[in-house]
């Protein structure tokens, strides 16, 4: 059972006296504490640290700590140059990275950002695709790759990564289409489900669809994105949850709630909540901290890492003989 964190790099989650090199020390203090790994997210709609950057910034600064992206955005940047940027910060890192990518949605989360890239909002996901198998291409070594899509001959000898055979590569998303293709052809699953059921019917389908071509469960990591706010009682967490749902992405929580999953509540609560998608068949949780303000982050940095040994023991127990 792995544990991340999501680090606040956007401008709308932090105070208006945070240093955003704080960042790093962050990702340091979740090292400590016992979080296996440090993802950051990627967009154009708010303010940020690019999350290439911010990945750079922290290989060198930690030791053991897997480092990814939720969700990484390739249709952003030029397909070769994003490969290089991937090998060098597996490099960096010693061969740390796991990518996870996503196209976007429809709505200002996704289609404006392809008008501002330049590229066809149309078959954007065999493009994300193709992008993923360039990448795969050039990082064995490859100089040239010849796709429906993406097209390139003569490519000059690019950075190899330290992993043997690239990074692995998760798919965010949870549509039909998202889980077949997961099962196909991608190293992880990292969706955000509010319900625990939903979780468990993607999973399956998923290794329905990797067994049909002759891959293992094994294959895949089922990994799962979630909004954490532990306080005294769940009343007092939605609250706090609802502001920063407000902040960050301009919607109430209401609305937040029908489309990510969110917990919050008393520590023995959120366990309670996490605790079921771990049942589900999740075991590697993405935390996002519902917290305002870099120091608001450490305080609940610290109440989530309390829980991470009880998450480990529920994963033990969900993997036992008669568990779930």
């Amino acid at each position: 059972m792995e544990i991340g964190v999501l680090l606040p790099t956007g401008t709308a989650q932090w105070g208006a006296d945070d240093d955003p090199r704080e960042l790093v020390g962050f990702g340091r203090r979740a090292e400590r504490l016992g979080f296996s790994s440090l993802f950051v997210n990627d967009s154009l709609i708010s303010p940020r640290i690019e999350a290439l950057t911010m990945l750079a910034a922290l290989a060198p600064a930690t030791d053991t700590v897997a480092l990814g992206t939720a969700a990484l955005l390739p249709f952003l940047r030029r397909p070769v140059q994003v490969a290089q940027s991937l090998a060098s910060v597996d490099l960096l890192s010693g061969g740390r990275l796991a990518v996870t990518v996503g196209a976007g949605f429809p709505g200002r989360f996704g289609r404006p950002l392809y008008t501002l890239s330049e590229v066809p909002w149309e078959r954007r996901f065999a493009r994300l695709d193709e992008t993923v198998s360039l990448w795969r291409a050039l990082w064995g070594g490859a100089r040239s790759f010849q796709g429906e899509i993406l097209r390139f001959a003569d490519i000059p000898p690019t950075t190899r990564p330290f992993s043997t055979g690239g990074p692995p590569v998760w798919l965010g998303g949870a549509t039909p289409s998202a889980l077949a293709r997961t099962g196909r052809m991608y190293d992880g699953w990292l969706p955000y489900p509010p319900d625990p059921a939903d979780y468990a019917a993607g999973l399956l389908a998923i290794r329905t669809a990797a067994a049909d071509v002759g891959r293992a469960a094994a294959d895949i990591t089922p990994a799962m994105f979630v909004s954490v706010r532990i306080d005294s009682d769940v009343e007092r967490g939605r609250r706090a949850m609802d502001a920063y749902a407000r902040a960050v992405y301009g919607m109430p929580l209401e609305e937040l709630d029908q489309i990510q999953a969110v917990v919050a509540g008393s520590a023995a609560q959120v366990l309670e909540r996490l605790g079921q998608f771990v049942a589900a068949g999740a075991r590697h949780l993405v935390i996002r901290l519902g917290a305002l303000g870099v120091r608001s982050q450490h305080d609940q940095l610290e109440r989530v890492a309390d829980l991470i040994p009880a998450l480990r023991a529920a994963a033990d127990t969900a993997a036992a003989p008669g568990g779930s």
